[in-house]
């Protein structure tokens, strides 16, 4: 069965007011959504630019709500984007075959989710224990080159190790997403444009004004009003989300 237009639209909007809560971007929202369309017979390459497009919207967003509202931490987001730039450059113009790594990613999501749940009174949260440089060069590049590949922001990765290593608490977490997720959006745009891959974008505008929306009234909520932990529980939401939407696509 395929969603209709009008249906499209609103899940767009409504992933994208979950996942800007929590300074997503929404990529899994919306290659979930728009794998249930007629668009996915446009294949991978248009879904994933289209995600990474709609992230750009929506990160931007978000970014400057939590920034606005002081979460933003420099010294934090800097290390995790100097590598995973690049590698999600790289990692654009390579098409992901077979169902095994998104199998291993739905395990690891839910994983992610369990430990936020499980600690959700953690003591460590703590704004001044940054990790090791040499640390978040590596998650970094990891985490880009799984952008570059599957077509995410890669904010659904890092913020849970953030928060689970107890360095940031949930709202900085979410505004070092939000950044992270739109450079290397940007990035896996500017892979598919210089490997030749870039999609025409004509039918972006109506998608656009859906997150756009969304994303103002998510991340506006979730930097203002939003508990700490209760950022951590959609979090967790947002997380399974994503882990069933990949594991519905290997079955």
């Amino acid at each position: 069965m395929e969603l209709s237009f009008e249906i499209i639209v609103l899940g767009l909007f409504l992933m994208s007011l979950l996942y800007s809560s929590v300074g997503h971007g929404g990529a899994s929202g919306y290659l979930a959504i728009l794998s249930l369309s007629i668009y996915a017979n446009e294949g991978d390459l248009w879904l994933k630019q289209y995600a990474w497009a709609l992230n750009i919207i929506v990160a931007g967003v978000a970014f400057l709500n939590y920034k606005k509202e002081g979460f933003h931490n420099f010294n934090l987001s800097w290390p995790f984007l100097i590598t995973s730039i690049p590698f999600t450059l790289y990692a654009s113009s390579l098409k992901l075959e077979g169902g095994n790594y998104d199998f291993l990613l739905s395990l690891f999501l839910i994983f992610a989710a369990w430990k936020l749940v499980k600690n959700k009174n953690i003591k460590k949260e703590s704004e001044g224990n940054i990790p090791k440089i040499y640390l978040s060069l590596i998650i970094g590049g990891v985490i880009g080159l799984v952008c570059g590949l599957v077509g995410i922001g890669g904010g659904v990765l890092l913020s849970p190790i953030l928060v689970i290593k107890g360095w940031a608490k949930p709202k900085t977490a979410a505004a070092t997403s939000a950044v992270f997720i739109w450079f290397n959006s940007a990035a896996g745009i500017l892979g598919s444009t210089v490997s030749n891959h870039l999609v025409s974008l004509d039918n972006i505008v109506p998608f656009a004004i859906a997150v756009l929306l969304g994303g103002y009234i998510g991340s506006k909520y979730g930097s203002e009003s939003a508990q700490q932990n209760s950022i951590r529980y959609v979090l967790c939401a947002v997380l399974l989300i994503a882990a069933s939407k990949r594991i519905l696509e290997i079955f």
